[in-house]
């Protein structure tokens, strides 16, 4: 019987890192919103809805990389490098993952039932689209934008939990989400070049080659960043944010600069740790922002 431990490490939990801060860049610019409308705010409401927020983020999350570990078992079997997941090596069974995936999407769709009308029929739409991108690398070297999009919903759907409503801001961070999550899962594909093409799998690196994939990622970079400036000068933020912004796009130009094409013996301090920096010290620094101003 494989423990919740087993579980996590299926789902690489400590990588709800990337996506959560962006969510809860989300959720207080809807609170800051709200405020600013002069609406009235039910503290005990709010507090509801930030925890149903948190419970969004992880089961979606949860739900879409164990749907990849399922979908992806075989190749990941036959992968020396991920060989030893949590599937090929028999600790969790296919078909306890995809009860898992199950309970999770169904945990998601009723936490958004009990946010607002708006982010219940979303849900469906969301849940389609992290789930959607397990099959795109097998037809699609674009499959990094796909899980980029994934991601970016975060920050929307977030929003949309306080205000019931749309904004332009919530979608610029949402596109800074798309790029960045886009760049980094493509300098982490530069390591399975090889094997992606022996089975035909569709990645960047493996359709462009690695330095050209680099550039790619570069540029989707610099995409993100410019969304971030941009979100920064729309919304009218302080220092704190332009500090933010400051930590974000350094992380990004250091992941680059200790990713080689002749050398991936850093890909892994790029991916998580330069990435986990970047997300969560912004995402500190923004909603400090926000109630700098509040």
């Amino acid at each position: 019987m494989p423990s919740f431990k087993n579980y996590l490490s299926l789902v690489k939990f400590s990588h709800t890192i990337f996506a959560m801060p962006f969510a809860m860049i989300g959720f207080f610019l809807g609170v800051v919103d709200v405020n600013r409308s002069d609406a009235e705010i039910d503290k005990t409401v709010l507090f509801i809805k930030f925890l149903l927020v948190l419970a969004c983020m992880v089961t979606a999350r949860s739900a879409a990389m164990a749907f990849n570990r399922y979908l992806d078992r075989n190749f990941d079997a036959r992968n020396p490098r991920t060989a030893i997941r949590e599937i090929p090596k028999g600790i969790i069974s296919a078909n306890n993952a995809l009860r898992f995936v199950i309970i999770n999407c169904l945990l998601f769709v009723i936490a958004t039932w009990f946010i607002n009308r708006p982010c219940f029929y979303l849900s469906f739409i969301a849940l389609f689209v992290v789930l959607f991108y397990s099959y795109t690398k097998r037809f699609t070297p674009l499959c990094h934008l796909v899980l980029g999009l994934g991601l970016s919903l975060a920050p929307i759907g977030a929003y949309l939990a306080v205000t019931g409503v749309f904004s332009l801001l919530p979608v610029l961070f949402s596109l800074s989400v798309i790029f960045w999550v886009s760049g980094f899962d493509i300098i982490y594909a530069l390591q399975d070049v090889d094997f992606d093409r022996s089975q035909q799998l569709y990645s960047i690196p493996s359709v462009l080659g690695k330095s050209k994939a680099l550039r790619v990622s570069e540029l989707l970079h610099l995409f993100s960043a410019s969304c971030v400036v941009a979100a920064g000068i729309y919304g009218e933020f302080h220092w704190l944010y332009w500090v933010g912004i400051a930590v974000f796009t350094g992380m990004l130009v250091y992941q680059h600069s200790i990713v080689k094409p002749n050398d991936l013996s850093k890909v892994n301090i790029a991916f998580m740790t330069a990435n986990g920096v970047a997300s969560v010290v912004f995402g500190v620094l923004v909603i400090a922002d926000l109630f700098l101003g509040w």
